[in-house]
């Protein structure tokens, strides 16, 4: 998994509170590949009209944000159902951090295991960066994970995440990743177990 550490670079507000997953990756598309055509359809139903054809007026469609890699959201950004197909075609369109005053929990754990950044931050401070950027779309944005700020020019906020999400990211780790660094210690117990409990073992036939 790619590390995150410390991010610079243009954000694109999207202030819409509960875009659930649904939204985010509408169902249809689930049957695409992961290899970029996710990416593709990502918030698709609110991106395109009903023949398919780009709304102008919707901030990832303006040629100022296409190239965002952070998103600046609304509250209860990723609610809904468990699709983790969500994150990967925010990830595949090239989005590394969505700022938001909530997400949806089980959103926020399959982010993190994907290196997506969700940054926690109150919703004044989510309205008022929104509004900065929407006012100077060209100025950059740097999320930096080990200090957990996010900051503008001269204007800086401080967002949350979970402990165990932040150090993951860190360290670019996976959960198969955190397992692993028990490897030895794992090993001793099936060891220790082997001799306490023979009678427990599979037979090799």
């Amino acid at each position: 998994m790619e590390k995150f550490v410390r991010l610079t670079a243009k954000a694109c507000p999207l202030l819409l509170a509960n875009v659930d997953t649904d939204q985010i990756l509408p169902a249809r598309f689930l049957k695409l590949p992961r290899s970029g055509e996710l990416g593709r359809v990502l918030l698709n139903d609110l991106r395109r009209d009903a023949h398919g054809n780009e709304k102008p007026t919707f901030p990832l469609n303006q040629p100022v944000w296409r190239d965002a890699r952070i998103l600046v959201a609304g509250r209860n950004f990723g609610g809904g159902s468990s699709r983790e197909a969500a994150v990967y075609a925010l990830y595949e369109a090239g989005i590394r951090c969505v700022i938001a005053p909530s997400f949806g929990d089980i959103f926020a754990q399959n982010s993190v295991k994907n290196g997506l950044l969700t940054a926690v931050l109150a919703e004044a401070d989510v309205g008022e960066l929104g509004a900065a950027i929407a006012a100077d779309p060209d100025l950059p944005v740097t999320v930096d994970l080990e200090q957990q700020t996010i900051s503008r020019g001269n204007r800086s906020f401080a967002f949350t995440i979970d402990p165990v999400s932040r150090n993951q990211l860190l360290n670019g780790s996976d959960d198969v990743d955190l397992t692993d660094r028990y490897r030895e210690r794992i090993a001793a117990f099936k060891a220790a177990d082997r001799e306490r409990r023979p009678w427990a073992q599979p037979v090799r036939r």
